[in-house]
């Protein structure tokens, strides 16, 4: 077997090893801790169709939504959450603590799938997430949701995803979803990218050798392979620190991230892009966190990294805010 082929083969075990190992975590904590939504005060309506499959049968295009099950006086504010992966693994489905952890804030969550790599190559992912902002405009009511409140989460390739709907609601950028996005007329009060990986192409800069190896496995798999230098929304970064024409107020940018983080410097660079840009971006740094630290919520940094995240949308909502559970 060739070096080459033993890489390609090396690292398809560790995609699914990890996509392994999160499932796993994921079905162990639904058993575990949250085996009952309802007794926690939360109602899940699964596996809503937020556009037709493409083959009458993937799962791809479906979402999750999350709402407390107490009844509210006034419609509450709308999540949507994008789950993370590096594009290429993942679901909903690995990321329900997620949405169970929104909703006992106030929020009624639309947690989604969308096309993972290499079957989804941006702009097939983004297109996705599109799809779904215009979707949850469109019937976010019906779930009792505000959507005068909208606020997107999103971590890892989430955060780029989240990024991308936020650059395409305040700003006309070149993909056809993206001026769809900004055709619904409707922009999020907040964006919350949680470790994002914000910059997909040209990662040759990254410190360890075994993390340049694994993002441009991420790079090759997700980018588009037509000869394109420029992708576009697929870098929001790159878009964000070219100075984007913001045609409406830009929306509140909380941007946590832990300092072991391989990707610590997109953070870092987006809030400074969005601050020159006229955005309020606020980076808050985790010492000696890891990637997507903020999912293992029964440890203390990520428990402080949920506290801040509420406190930041609690100020940016106000006092109209939907009360949280308890």
């Amino acid at each position: 077997m060739s070096q080459a082929m033993f890489s390609r083969v090396g690292q398809r075990a560790v995609t699914v090893a990890l996509s392994g190992l999160f499932t796993g975590l994921a079905g162990a904590a639904r058993n575990l801790i949250f085996r009952d939504p309802a007794a926690q005060g939360i109602e899940v309506l699964s596996d809503i169709a937020y556009r037709p499959a493409d083959d009458g049968a993937s799962r791809d295009h479906l979402l999750d939504v999350y709402r407390p099950a107490a009844p509210s006086s006034a419609p509450r504010p709308v999540v949507l959450h994008i789950h993370g992966g590096g594009f290429t693994i993942l679901s909903k489905d690995t990321h329900w603590v997620m949405g169970m952890r929104l909703a006992r804030m106030g929020y009624v969550v639309f947690n989604i799938n969308y096309r993972l790599a290499p079957k989804g190559r941006f702009p097939l992912a983004f297109e996705d997430c599109a799809a779904a902002y215009q979707w949850i405009v469109q019937n976010a009511y019906i779930y009792g949701g505000d959507i005068s409140r909208l606020i997107l989460v999103g971590e890892s390739a989430g955060g780029n995803l989240v990024s991308a709907l936020a650059l395409s609601a305040v700003s006309t950028q070149p993909e056809s979803a993206s001026a769809a996005v900004f055709a619904t007329g409707v922009v999020p009060r907040a964006v919350v990218p949680i470790c994002g990986m914000l910059q997909v192409s040209g990662r040759a800069r990254a410190r360890s050798a075994v993390v340049r190896s694994r993002i441009r496995k991420i790079e090759d798999a997700y980018l588009p392979q037509d000869g394109r230098t420029d992708f576009g929304l697929a870098d929001p970064l790159l878009v964000a620190e070219r100075g984007p024409v913001a045609l409406r107020p830009w929306p509140a940018f909380f941007l946590p991230c832990g300092t072991w983080d391989p990707v610590l410097e997109d953070t870092q660079r987006m809030g400074l892009a969005l601050t020159r840009a006229g955005a309020e971006a606020q980076v808050k740094l985790y010492p000696g966190e890891p990637h997507a630290f903020h999912a293992l919520v029964f440890r203390a940094q990520a428990r402080a990294c949920w506290h801040d995240i509420g406190a930041f949308l609690d100020d940016v909502l106000g006092p109209a805010r939907a009360t949280p559970m308890r």
